[in-house]
Formats: structure tokens, C-alpha cells, sequence
């Protein structure tokens, strides 16, 4: 199968079964080739979230990481697997804002040349971010639009390679690192919160657990008006929805990958939502008590945590921040509940 070959599911009630998935040991050699490229990031912890809780909490600040998200991890390990033919004809991806901004900086420190898909009312920060790292990019709408088949017809035209966000074993295992540094760094948790768009981190976060924490219940977090990876797990096959209105532009993707929720049904042990609101809380709540500036998607592992406040009771769970790419205007808007 060649690197961006799409795989078409089966369409049963067990989609995709028959997909050649990625395993830890892809998480491990992702580490490898991210090592002295991605940071580190540290981990943080609250006393005052341990006392509410009453567990041990330990968070992974991916809104630390190069270009403010975990999707620089996903990004770089994908890009740095292209033949150098490959990487003279350029790559192409669609993205709302972080995996755009990711794509667009490796596709710099790797030497060639990225046109990104991105929505028009896409965050001003993230586009101009984007277009700073050297990318070109090509707005679509939202709401009307699939931003996939516009990549796809970029990729075709020009030769270029496809970098999906999320449907890419080399993507999510990339995307996984973030959760193996954290069992490396803290040794093995009772529960993982995730924060969920496509499946992408999850999914790979789900396989570092499996090497390294396998009694952890990985726990993924989505907004509840696109719980779509939630609705698909319960019935067993992937379910495609509309795009939903949320604060969490991350999360708003329409249907989980291939890749990805054929990993989140063997490997997750349940989905959870919440709402924008407590999104907003939990903004407040990390610039309060943290002083961490947090995109809304990347609250959403931490607004499911505290929904389930005392039933965390003497665990040790930890809790992956997945960026802080914001607008300083729409944060500060946010923050005051407009």
C-alpha cells in the first residue's frame, strides 16, 4: 500500500476490520524521529484540581509544543516518511488551523513546498501562522464545502502528497507520542482523557497505553453538538454527521477516520461529551489556577475530567491539553462569555 493510499471501508456494522493498523512499536519509532525535532513538553500538575477531584492529576501541555499543538508530532513524522522525490513535488492538506499550521512548519524544516485547504472563517492567528511557516493557502467554505475532495484534487493536479489530519496510521502514530512521553515521564494511569476530533490523537494515545499502561481506560472528549466518534462507537460503525456549531473548531469534524476508529473500538473504552459552556469553564479554569493560554479543543479533556468530578476518587489520571492556538481577540471574548 503506498504511503497516502486511501483505503476504502467495508461498509460493515464493523468498519474497517481489514485495515493494516498501526501498533505500538510505530508509536516508539515515531518518538524516534521526533526526538530533538518536537518538544518535550512537561508535566504539569494542580493541588487545587487534586483536592477537587480527590486524584492525582497530571496534565501533557501540548499547547507548549512547536506551533501550539500536539499535530506538529502527527505532521513532522509523516512528512519525514516521503521519499525525497516526494518531497521535491510538495505536499497538499486541508485543516481548520493547528494540523495547517503543522504541515505548513514540516514541510519548512523538511525542505518542501505545502499548500494548505483551509476554511475562510478559519482563526485569523492560525492562517496567518500558516502562511509565516511558507505554505500557500486555499480557503473554502465551511459549511458547504469538503475540504477533503479540494486537497485530493490539489494532490492530483500537482503531484503533490496528501496529509490528512487525522486517517494516517503515520499521522496518529505521530500523534500518540504525546501520550508515550507522559507514561514515560509519570509511569501507569487508571484513566486518559483525550480530546477528539477525527481520531487522530486518540487513537494513537490509545496505542501508547497499550505498551506502556495497559490497565488504563483511555477516555476520549468531544463537544456535544459533534459527537460523532461517540454515535459511532456505540453503533458500531462510523456515523457522519453535519458540520457542528461549537467553539471547538478542532473538533468539528464531520465523520472519525478509517485509521483511527478501528483503533478507538478495540483500544477506547468510552467517549464522553460536554458542552461549550463548560468548555468556556475550563478555559477560565487553566488561565486561573495554570496560567495557560487554551484553545477550547484543547479543554475538552479537561471539562470531562471534572464532569466526573468524585468518580476520579483516588485515581491517577492524566489529561492531554491538545493545543492553544487561539485569537487573542475570540480568547478574551471567551473568557468574558460572549
Amino acid at each position: 500500500m503506498g504511503l497516502f493510499e486511501q483505503v476504502p471501508g467495508n461498509g460493515t456494522r464493523h468498519d474497517p476490520v481489514n485495515l493494516p493498523l498501526p501498533t505500538y512499536a510505530d508509536v516508539q519509532a515515531a518518538a524516534q524521529r521526533l526526538e530533538g525535532v518536537a518538544h518535550r513538553t512537561p508535566v504539569l500538575t494542580s493541588r487545587s484540581l487534586n483536592a477537587e477531584l480527590g486524584a492525582e492529576v497530571f496534565f501533557k501541555p501540548e499547547n507548549l509544543q512547536r506551533m501550539g499543538a500536539f499535530k506538529f508530532r502527527g505532521a513532522y513524522n509523516a512528512l519525514s516518511l516521503l521519499s525525497p522525490q516526494a518531497r521535491a513535488r510538495g505536499v497538499v492538506a486541508f485543516s481548520s488551523g493547528n494540523h495547517a499550521q503543522a504541515v505548513a512548519l514540516s514541510a519548512r524544516l523538511l525542505g518542501c513546498s505545502a499548500t494548505i485547504v483551509m476554511p475562510h472563517d478559519a482563526s485569523p492567528a492560525k492562517l496567518a501562522a500558516t502562511q509565516g511557516y511558507g505554505a500557500t493557502v486555499v480557503g473554502y467554505d465551511r459549511y458547504g464545502e469538503d475540504p477533503a475532495a479540494i486537497a485530493q484534487s490539489i494532490a492530483e493536479r500537482e503531484g503533490r502528497s496528501f496529509i490528512p489530519p487525522f486517517d494516517h496510521p503515520h499521522v496518529l502514530a505521530g500523534q500518540g507520542t504525546s501520550a508515550l512521553e507522559l507514561f514515560e515521564d509519570v509511569g501507569a494511569l487508571d484513566r486518559l482523557f483525550v480530546c477528539v476530533g477525527g481520531g487522530g490523537l486518540i487513537s494513537g494515545c490509545a496505542l501508547a497505553a497499550k505498551g506502556l499502561s495497559p490497565q488504563c481506560e483511555v477516555i476520549g472528549v468531544e463537544p456535544e453538538a459533534g459527537n460523532d466518534v461517540q454515535q459511532s462507537l456505540r453503533l458500531g460503525m462510523r456515523v457522519k454527521i453535519e458540520t457542528p456549531h461549537t467553539i471547538a473548531d478542532g473538533a468539528q469534524s464531520r465523520q472519525v477516520g478509517q485509521y483511527p476508529f478501528a483503533l478507538i473500538q478495540r483500544l477506547v473504552s468510552d467517549i464522553h461529551t460536554v458542552s461549550d459552556e463548560q468548555l468556556r469553564q475550563a478555559m477560565r479554569w487553566y488561565a486561573q489556577h495554570m496560567k495557560l493560554v487554551v484553545e477550547p479543543t484543547g479543554c475538552l479533556s479537561l471539562a470531562a475530567a471534572r464532569q466526573m468530578g468524585h468518580a476520579l476518587r483516588g485515581q491517577r489520571v492524566g489529561v492531554i491539553i491538545s493545543g492553544g492556538n487561539v485569537d487573542l481577540d475570540r480568547y478574551a471574548q471567551l473568557l468574558s462569555g460572549a
